[in-house]
């Protein structure tokens, strides 16, 4: 491991090339920081943090197959480096972190917050008690499976963990951060979303939100069979459309709940139409 004054060694783990990319310029930025690999998912992870032992490694919870919950348990106790989970998960996620002193960026990143994380990075390798602090993350994620670290560890040693992160990997709630504070919406009570410049107008119960992230990484975060994109810059919830209107050039209009006109383009219109 690296001493306070020299380089962290760092890897990205994010299964989207935007979001490892966005997140390496921030670290390069910021300095002091030597990226050794970055990883497109779980298993390139799984090969690379035993073969470059990194400080610290940025992991993006949300990943098809090996997700970064479970690659930090399929890592060799030994070999779990100091990890920062970056994460657009629910309240009970950053909890679980916060409780257990798991240090996590939320998305869309801050480079003040990464600043942050990178301090405590180098606060915990000075104090070498790295058991304890491994430890904490096995803690971290039974709570997040709400299940107890005895248990836990059992189906750990036993290679029977399968992800049971009970139910959708889409969270049940979106963080909106704005002016320091952090609001979660429930994505159940989100009417329509539509793009503003650099931002995104979340619109839910009659209050609209405004966020600074791409259409493509919020759209991640929403369950596809409840929400589609109907438009370049305006996504859905389906369970608010009252009915579609045809327009006179070949475009569709839908019609919400709350008498909200959104048009639909043409090239969205089979696509939305088979799952209404």
């Amino acid at each position: 491991m690296s001493g306070s004054q020299d380089k962290l060694r760092a890897i990205v783990v994010d299964d989207e090339p935007l979001a490892r990319k966005g997140l390496r310029l921030r670290l390069q930025a910021l300095g002091d920081v030597e990226i050794v690999a970055e990883c497109s998912n779980g298993r390139e992870a799984l090969e690379e943090v035993p073969a470059h032992k990194p400080d610290v490694m940025f992991v993006d919870i949300q990943m098809p197959g090996i997700d970064g919950l479970q690659l930090v348990q399929q890592l060799p106790r030994e070999e779990i480096p100091q990890v920062v989970f970056v994460t657009a998960y629910d309240q009970y996620a950053v909890e679980a972190f916060e409780v257990n002193a798991v240090d996590y960026v939320l998305k869309p990143l801050e480079d003040e917050r990464l600043r942050q994380a990178l301090e405590r990075v180098r606060e915990k390798l000075a104090s070498a008690d790295i058991a304890t602090q491994r430890e904490q993350l096995l803690e971290a994620v039974a709570d997040l499976t709400r299940e107890s670290p005895e248990v836990l560890e059992q189906k750990l040693a036993a290679g029977a963990f399968q992800g049971e992160l009970g139910g959708s990997r889409y969270p049940e709630k979106i963080a909106i951060k704005d002016a320091g504070r952090i609001t979660l919406v429930p994505a159940a009570d989100i009417d329509w979303i539509d793009a503003a410049g650099d931002y995104m107008c979340v619109h839910a119960n009659g209050e609209t939100h405004v966020m600074r992230i791409t259409m493509k990484e919020l759209e991640q975060q929403l369950d596809p069979g409840r929400f589609q994109r109907i438009h370049r810059s305006t996504i859905v919830n389906l369970g608010r459309v009252r009915e579609i209107c045809a327009h006179i050039n070949g475009e569709y209009h839908l019609v919400l709940n709350n008498g909200e006109r959104l048009k639909m383009s043409r090239s969205y219109k089979t696509k939305v139409q088979h799952f209404l």
